[in-house]
Parts: structure tokens; C-alpha cells; sequence
């Protein structure tokens, strides 16, 4: 009865932050399925895509393909919808992303021999390539494709207006977020490269969509709503993309928004440059892995070649007031720190229990590390992944300061607040506290408390109530750990520069695993410290 309840309880608090347009289409689309009809097509619009080509090599032969780090045969028209596949690494199959990948013109047969294949093994609504988030990407991938041909034939455009009349029909109000935001994208590049009956309510339709999305998902300090740094890099992508098309492609609807998504842009180039560490990638907060969004030194080339120059102020400390995270850098090291909520209150689907966590690099070589991503779905290992104890927090009782739980879901969410953000001339100070583990009984918050100087970091984490905790801090694969004491472990990097990791109770060492990719998982340690007494003092020397 217990557990029941418990489970009634969650379901809950997971759907009471929904809005109602995500609960009304939910229900719509069981119930109404897409229904699309040829139409006249009078061909295309006579600009060509310049913009670069960065993905990896995904398709290698007329069936061999590799989708996160997971190959696949691709053999007769079963295999796009075959469940030995997991349903992210189908999607990808769909997205067609080897058409604007490194190397790609030397191919250009074997693409056409892939798109002649999955026009015939796909017929229109039917599996996972018809899907609307599979649609959004892949049409902006043919359409750029396509844009470069001095010819294209009428089949392909009649296709790619079909996929559109799809897409227009099942557009993702019901999940909102990156995938709403996708779908408006790829509704404008369909619109602006076709000469259709229907290409101009395309094009209407999804700039409609970016108007208010670009508004909503791109906070004041220029970081995406959903607060993972991957996310925002494949955001900040699709809005650098949707300039090169205004650019490109000189349509006057595209060039009256140019000046606003140009001036959202800086900022969202400026947030990335303070989120990624010094070896160029993504920090992980949330959903993160390396190798989903294009590097962020891609990123940059790219905006810079659309015009756009940005500002990152340089001094040690660094705050993002509306997404919740701040960065610390001097001269040995540096630290990004998460103060952030879970994400929107609708839509926290890539967020992980992960409240007051850190990461920190020595020089360009990471050292303490949040877990990362490696899959998607409904699993232990999924779940595992997103609980606190996968990340460099306080996990009290047992429990994650969020309740994270499915694949996607969020149920009572930890509320943070950042207390003290001061910068003085030899030390800066962070203190942030959240009431996640106000579920429990008794009743309990937490706060963190860094004073950061030019040699080290002092953590000091302080609870209301005197429970159960464990301080969890995760160790980079390529750091060796050597016991000096209980009390005490000298950390050394790839590079040799060495640290000191100190507590003021006992430190265990134990095994655990990292996951910088999808796909991927590499053996690595964590230090766990166990303490019942409210309060935990913890010191990292970096040395040299």
C-alpha cells in the first residue's frame, strides 16, 4: 500500500508542472495519426548552403552504418525500424547526418543510394523516421543537401514537402523544449528552399514557433533553459544555422529577424565559453556527453564566420545569474560550479539530481568529473546516471536531492539559491543551498559553501539536521589516487601535476564508472565520505 502510494505520489509531482498545451497534445496524438497527400511542386529556390560540414562518417557502405559508437546493418527496409536498436540510436539512423558530415562529397552516390532507399522502405507516417523530431532534423539535413545540386529531381522535392505536411501535423507542443525548437527550424529551411502550394505556411508556421522559442528557451545571460552545456551547444548551433540561412538565402522574412537572433547569439556564445573546460569541451551538468553537438571550437569558427564577435569578461570569478552556474579560474586551475534548478519547471526531461555539484580541471586535463551520459530510455543504468550519487554532491539518506526516476522524469525537484558570490583580491567565495531533501523526515537543506584561492579550494557542505549523508566526488580516469592517510589522497594527472585531497572524516576509495560519450563507459574512482555530524569540511591543495 506503501509503495503505491508512493507511486501515486510521484506521478504526481511529476505531472502538476506540466502545462496544458503539453497534456492536450499528448492526448491528441493517440488519438489522431498524420495524413499527407502530394501536392504540386514547382521546384526550388535557387540559393546554395555553404555553411560547414562537421558530423563524423556515420554511413560507410550501402548498409553499413555507426550511430553512438554502435554499428548497424541497414539491409532491407525492417532494419530502419528493427528493435536490436535502441530507439536514440534508430533516430540517428533517420537524421541523415552523414550528408553534412567531414568528407561527405567523396560519397555523394552512396547518399543518393540512401535517400532512393529510404524514401522506398519508409512509406509515408510509418515508423520512427516519420516521427516528428527524426523529420526536423533530416529535412534540414536534405535541404542543405539538396540546396548544392544544380539540379534536383521532382521526387526528392515532392518528398521532402510530404515530410513536411507530416511534420506540420504533429509539431511537439506535447514536449516543447529543443524538440519544438527543432521542429520550427526545420519547418523554415523546407519553407525557404521549396516552391510548393504549402511552402510559404511552412515557412510562417515555423518562424511563428522561433519567435516565441528563441525568446523562451535563451535565458538573460545567454545559456538555453534546459541548463545542460550539450543541449545548449546543439541550440546555439541550430540558431547560428538559422543566420547562415538568413545570410544565404536573402529572404526578407529570415533578414527582419536577423539582428535579434544575431544579438541572442553572442550571448549564448559568451555562456558557452564559460561552461566548457580547458581540454574544449563541455563541462557535464545534466545531460551531457562529448560528440552529440558539434566541439565548441567548431562552434566558434562558425560564428565567427557568420559575423559575430563576443565578449567573455576575464576575471577569476564568473557568475550566470539566470541559469545557476558560476566559474572560477586562476592561474593552476579552474572550477565551474551548479547553482542551477533542475531545468523549466515543464520540462525537466534532461536534468539530473545533480544540485551544488562541480567540476574541476588542472591546465586542460579535467580532474574531478560528473559522471556524464551514455544512453537514453528506461533503465537502472539510466536512472543510475541521473541520481546525485553520480555526481560531486551531498547525497542525504540515501536519496537524490531531485527525484529523478523513468527515463526523463522529475518529481519533487530541489529548489536552489545561490547565497554569496564574492570576489576579493586573494580568494572568491561561493555559497548556494537547496531544499531537495526537504521530502525527507526530518526535514533537511543543504549548503555549500567554496572560498576558492590561488592554490586551492575549501568546501565546507552544512545540513540542517544531523542525518545520514555522503559526500560523493568523482575521479577523472586518467588521475592515479595514492592513500597518504584515512584522511588524506595525493591525486597526480596524465601530466604530472599533482593535488591533495584532505576531510575531516574518513575517506573510501571505491570503483565506479565514467561516461564522456554515448556509448561509452570507462572504469574510474570515486572518493565517498560518510558523515552523520551536519557538517563536512573537505580541501583540495593543488600543488606546483
Amino acid at each position: 500500500m506503501k509503495s503505491s502510494l508512493s507511486k501515486y505520489s510521484r506521478l504526481f509531482h511529476t505531472l502538476k508542472y506540466l502545462k496544458f498545451k503539453q497534456i492536450y497534445y499528448r492526448a491528441l496524438y493517440k488519438f489522431k495519426s498524420a495524413k499527407v497527400k502530394s501536392v504540386e511542386i514547382f521546384g526550388n529556390r535557387s540559393w546554395s548552403w555553404h555553411g560547414p560540414s562537421l558530423f563524423e562518417q556515420s554511413i560507410f557502405n550501402e548498409t553499413r552504418v555507426r550511430f553512438l559508437n554502435k554499428d548497424g546493418e541497414i539491409v532491407d527496409r525492417d532494419d530502419w525500424n528493427s528493435d536490436q536498436y535502441s530507439k536514440l540510436w534508430l533516430y540517428n539512423l533517420h537524421y541523415f547526418d552523414d550528408l553534412s558530415s567531414v568528407g561527405a562529397e567523396v560519397r555523394e552516390q552512396l547518399h543518393y543510394k540512401f535517400v532512393n532507399r529510404w524514401i522506398k522502405e519508409n512509406p509515408p507516417c510509418l515508423g520512427n523516421g516519420w516521427e516528428p523530431y527524426p523529420i526536423s532534423l533530416r529535412l534540414v539535413n536534405w535541404v542543405k543537401w539538396f540546396s548544392e545540386k544544380t539540379s534536383v529531381d521532382e521526387r526528392y522535392l515532392a518528398s521532402m514537402d510530404l515530410q513536411a505536411q507530416a511534420l506540420l501535423q504533429q509539431l511537439e507542443y506535447h514536449i516543447l523544449g529543443n524538440h519544438l525548437f527543432a521542429n520550427g527550424k526545420a519547418l523554415v529551411f523546407v519553407g525557404a528552399f521549396l516552391k510548393s502550394v504549402s511552402s510559404e505556411k511552412y515557412l510562417e508556421k515555423g518562424l511563428k514557433i522561433l519567435d516565441f522559442e528563441v525568446n523562451e528557451q535563451f535565458l538573460n545571460d545567454g545559456g538555453h533553459f534546459e541548463l545542460s552545456p550539450m543541449y545548449h551547444s546543439i541550440l546555439l548551433w541550430d540558431l547560428l544555422e538559422l543566420i547562415g540561412l538568413a545570410q544565404i538565402s536573402q529572404n526578407s522574412a529570415l533578414a527582419h529577424r536577423l539582428s535579434k537572433w544575431n544579438a541572442i547569439a553572442k550571448e549564448a556564445l559568451s555562456w558557452l565559453q564559460g561552461m566548457i573546460h580547458k581540454d574544449g569541451e563541455v563541462s557535464f551538468f545534466n545531460d551531457a556527453a562529448i560528440g552529440i553537438a558539434h566541439c565548441p571550437s567548431e562552434i566558434f569558427k562558425y560564428a565567427e564566420q557568420l559575423g559575430l564577435s563576443w565578449h567573455q569578461p576575464h576575471t577569476p570569478l564568473h557568475v550566470h545569474k539566470a541559469s545557476g552556474y558560476a566559474t572560477v579560474e586562476y592561474e593552476k586551475y579552474s572550477f565551474i560550479f551548479d547553482h542551477a534548478q533542475v531545468g523549466p519547471d515543464y520540462l525537466p526531461g534532461h536534468a539530473h539530481a545533480d544540485t551544488l555539484s562541480f567540476e574541476l580541471s588542472v591546465g586542460d586535463e579535467r580532474i574531478f568529473v560528473n559522471s556524464g551520459t551514455s544512453l537514453y530510455g528506461i533503465s537502472d543504468e539510466r536512472l543510475r546516471q541521473r541520481q546525485t550519487a553520480a555526481h560531486n554532491t551531498v547525497e542525504v539518506c540515501g536519496q537524490s536531492s531531485s527525484e529523478v526516476w523513468s527515463g526523463f522524469r522529475v518529481a519533487r525537484r530541489a529548489n536552489a539559491t545561490l547565497e554569496e558570490a564574492t570576489e576579493c583580491q586573494d580568494y572568491v567565495r561561493l555559497t548556494a543551498s537547496h531544499d531537495g531533501y526537504k521530502r525527507l523526515r526530518p526535514k533537511v537543506n543543504h549548503k555549500r559553501s567554496i572560498t576558492a584561492k590561488a592554490n586551492g579550494l575549501k568546501i565546507e557542505d552544512t545540513l540542517t539536521e544531523k542525518v545520514s549523508a555522503v559526500f560523493h566526488l568523482h575521479i577523472h580516469p586518467d588521475v592515479t589516487c595514492t592513500r597518504i592517510n584515512s584522511r588524506a589522497i595525493q591525486l597526480k594527472s596524465k601530466k604530472g601535476k599533482k593535488l591533495t585531497f584532505k576531510a575531516d572524516s574518513d575517506i573510501e576509495l571505491l570503483p565506479t564508472t565514467y561516461h564522456p560519450n554515448f556509448g561509452v563507459t570507462i572504469a574510474n574512482k570515486k572518493i565517498v565520505i560518510p558523515f552523520e555530524s551536519g557538517c563536512l569540511v573537505t580541501r583540495i591543495d593543488v600543488e606546483g
